[in-house]
């Protein structure tokens, strides 16, 4: 679908710079703009590409000043990548094509309860009682077990597995092979030294417009829920163990692992392969950096937090510096331990 400048602008309450006539049908990036493309700055790294670019319109912040001509035409927003993102989800939305239906080789229960213009796709199982709400689509080979609740609007992609009693609300979307609702990790030593398993009788409760990304797995709790507030967004390959709790509107990078029982806050930000050990707190609106390892609570909110152990943010930065500069440091205490002591030899000879 071809869209000009000016009605790009109405859709996203931008203002023009340029030719509001240009017309573009696709995205770019900006370092790869084409004539026909709209592509857009929001991060400063990337500016000096706008002066180069040959995307045809490029959505920048209200309060970018460019330092040079700029031959694309400029719509103004208040957050460039927020206004890309509503418009790759009316591209999205206008593309789509909305399946409806029940596939014959799927397996439904007679007791389960399935919503209005669902769609159950190929070899997908639906165990008893189960109660899945309206325009929710679930595709090939996922498997839905007994008293498991789905609600309205969601999307499960394929292979995914949703375990008995779990809870998943409205408007989510659950990527490939993620798994809601396997066993915590719970085990006790018998007298032998032996590990018995201790049974895990909680479930998993997973709020609205929740995402959740391929391949991860979010663990029942051993008594009571494991819980996943709304709004939360968890990547990739992540693992949540048994009675954790996330807070509203949390991110989560890939490959991050949580323990049993931490809580954490609202509106955090948990970088990349971070690590989150079990029964601690962490405050709202806290940003752990990537690679970080969160051993105790963290009690102030808005901090940033980084390192191994986790420290602030400034203290880190301090402590990276001085770790750069050892190799140095360890030359000049070794030299002076050389001078140290060739002053005490002096000293003695002297004093004979």
């Amino acid at each position: 679908m071809e869209l000009s400048a000016k009605q790009l602008a109405a859709i996203l309450k931008g203002e023009i710079e340029g030719d509001e006539t240009a017309t573009v049908s696709t995205y770019s990036k900006i370092e790869e703009g084409k004539p026909g493309t709209i592509s857009f700055l929001s991060n400063p790294k990337y500016e000096p590409y706008i002066y180069t670019t040959e995307a045809s319109i490029v959505l920048v912040n209200k309060d970018f000043t460019p330092k040079e001509p700029v031959k694309a035409t400029l719509i103004r927003v208040k957050d460039a990548y927020m206004a890309l993102a509503t418009l790759l989800k009316m591209a999205e939305e206008s593309t789509k094509k909305v399946k409806k239906g029940t596939d014959k080789t799927a397996r439904v229960s007679k007791s389960a309860k399935i919503g209005k213009d669902c769609y159950i796709g190929p070899f997908v199982y639906i165990g008893d009682n189960v109660i899945i709400g309206d325009n929710t689509q679930i595709y090939s080979h996922c498997a839905i077990n007994d008293n498991a609740m789905i609600g309205k609007n969601t999307i499960l992609y394929n292979s995914v597995v949703i375990y008995s009693n779990c809870q998943v609300g409205d408007n989510c979307i659950i990527h490939a092979t993620t798994v809601i609702g396997a066993d915590g990790f719970g085990f006790a030593r018998d007298e032998n030294g032996a590990y018995v398993k201790m049974p895990q009788n909680g479930n998993v409760i997973i709020g609205d417009n929740v995402e959740i990304g391929a391949s991860t797995t979010i663990d029942r709790g051993s008594m009571g829920p494991t819980k996943i507030a709304n709004g939360v967004k968890i990547d990739n390959q992540i693992q949540i163990a048994h009675n954790v709790e996330i807070g509203e509107n949390t991110a989560m990078a890939a490959c991050s692992g949580v323990a049993g029982s931490a809580k954490i806050g609202k509106n955090c930000i948990i970088a990349g392969n971070v690590g989150i050990v079990g029964h601690l707190e962490i405050a709202d609106n806290s940003t752990i950096a990537a690679g970080s390892n969160v051993t105790k609570t963290i009690k102030e909110e808005n901090g940033v937090w980084q390192g191994s152990p986790v420290m602030t943010l400034a203290k880190s930065r301090k402590l990276i510096a001085i770790y750069r500069n050892l190799p140095d440091i360890y030359q000049t205490v070794n030299d002076l331990e050389k001078q140290v002591k060739e002053l005490t030899e002096n000293l003695n000879a002297l004093s004979k």
